[in-house]
């Protein structure tokens, strides 16, 4: 990193396991988010959960740990709509920079949106849990209003769903007027292996070119304590089209906890996952240096437009 900053033995409580080799120049954490001092950035009246502080010079001490030299920061539920927090952090950060941002497609100004893109902003994230389990209509609806604010600034759409919607949208993915990034491999879940319709259906798109997935979160799709299941889907993944894979750390890892709602009233502890066995670990399942170098520069380089 250019940044000089002060590291510390571990970040937010959880020490990561050093990088097994020297990862390629200009690598990039896809994914990641950032809760500032809430007096500053107050967080969204409706939000489903209140988190812990993670500021921008734990995010670069994080970054340094892991050696990526560039990365993505993505608006977190929690702030809504204000991108505030995000925005500024990316000024701050610079070029090794960006970010995706959440917006009201009916509200959000040209203007606006205009400003975004000179700031860093390169996607908008629409959010299919809420509602695209229940109405696969009102998630088309959604998608789509929010790729047609967007499409003339090169933007994509961001998502986080499960190949269940996936699997009902497919017609709609296939006619959106700009790309479709799916966030934590599509929520397919390992243990129902490679030949799960819903996973055919993710290979499908992926191989059209329409969509990008994020090989973020592993163990959010394994019941497997090191996440080896998560592999096969991998390598099915990379075999089909690699150059649509990217990788994130979904640092500092937000999320319910077994047996405990999740409520704003109460403070939400991020989950003590290592990030660089994480990276270590799906390095490992690709193998292919080649493979590795498109999922961790080339291909975050096109997406995000790094210079």
């Amino acid at each position: 990193m250019s940044h000089s900053i002060d590291t510390t033995p571990a970040i937010l409580g959880v020490q990561h396991t050093p990088p097994i080799a020297d990862l390629p120049p200009l690598a990039c954490d896809c994914h990641v988010h950032l809760f500032g001092d809430p007096s500053q950035y107050p967080m969204d009246s409706e939000r489903h959960y209140t988190p812990r502080g993670a500021s921008i010079e734990q995010l670069l001490a994080h970054q340094q740990a892991l050696d990526f030299e560039r990365v993505v920061i993505v608006q977190p539920s929690a702030y809504g709509i204000n991108n505030r927090c995000m925005l500024n952090a990316i000024e701050q950060l610079g070029t090794i920079a960006r970010g995706v941002a959440v917006i009201n497609p009916d509200t959000v100004t040209d203007e606006e949106l205009v400003r975004m893109h000179q700031i860093g902003i390169r996607g908008v994230r629409v959010n299919l849990e809420s509602f695209g389990k229940s109405d696969p209509q009102l998630a088309a609806l959604a998608l789509n209003k929010a790729a047609k604010r967007i499409q003339h600034l090169g933007w994509h759409v961001q998502t986080y769903t499960n190949v269940s919607v996936i699997s009902q949208l497919q017609d709609t993915i296939a006619q959106l007027p700009t790309p479709l990034v799916i966030d934590h491999f599509g929520k397919a879940m390992a243990d129902n292996g490679v030949d799960h319709p819903g996973f055919l259906v993710l290979l499908t798109l992926l191989a059209s070119n329409r969509v990008w997935i994020k090989l973020s979160g592993a163990h959010r799709v394994s019941k497997m304590p090191d996440c080896n299941d998560v592999q096969d889907l991998v390598v099915s993944m990379a075999q089909t089209n690699v150059d649509r894979l990217i990788w994130g750390s979904d640092w500092p890892h937000t999320g319910a906890w077994p047996g405990i709602a999740l409520t704003p009233d109460v403070i939400n502890e991020f989950h003590p996952i290592d990030d660089g066995h994480a990276a270590n670990r799906i390095r490992k399942w690709l193998g292919n240096e080649a493979w590795q170098q498109k999922m961790l520069v080339q291909n975050p380089a096109v997406l995000y437009g790094f210079e």
